[in-house]
């Protein structure tokens, strides 16, 4: 019987990696991380300002977001709790690789748009062309 090797320094970087594009990828830290920009917002400032963002989702977003050391949480002793969330300096170089994929996006957004366009037209000529 084969026994594997350990995961190289290479595979395990690759993984990290991976993993942190898949946090930034997914739908809610662009935003989340978007309206800590320029201020510390509550848990409820942050809920309404995230537009279709459920509480758990949030608050799920927030707590890798903070364990990933993006952001802060800081809870304030009083009745009721007030826990307030501020972007740390490495979440805000976010916020920088985050602005020039966004200057990206609309840059070739009509570009994109119009190959998604063509694509779908030629796909449904060959739908419904017989085989």
């Amino acid at each position: 019987m084969a026994t594997r090797e350990p995961a190289t320094t290479d595979e395990q970087a690759c993984r990290q990696v991976l993993r942190i594009l898949g946090l930034v990828g997914d739908k809610w830290t662009l935003p989340v991380i978007g309206q800590l920009r320029d201020r510390t917002l509550r848990f409820s400032d942050l809920h309404r300002a995230v537009t279709g963002i459920s509480q758990r989702m949030l608050t799920l977003t927030l707590r890798q977001l903070e364990r990933d050391g993006l952001l802060t949480r800081t809870a304030h002793p009083s009745v009721p709790p007030r826990v307030e969330y501020t972007l740390t300096p490495l979440g805000r170089t976010l916020l920088d690789a985050a602005a020039g994929l966004g200057e990206w996006a609309d840059t070739h957004r009509r570009e994109i748009g119009d190959n998604q366009r063509r694509y779908d037209e030629v796909q449904a000529r060959q739908a419904q062309s017989p085989v």
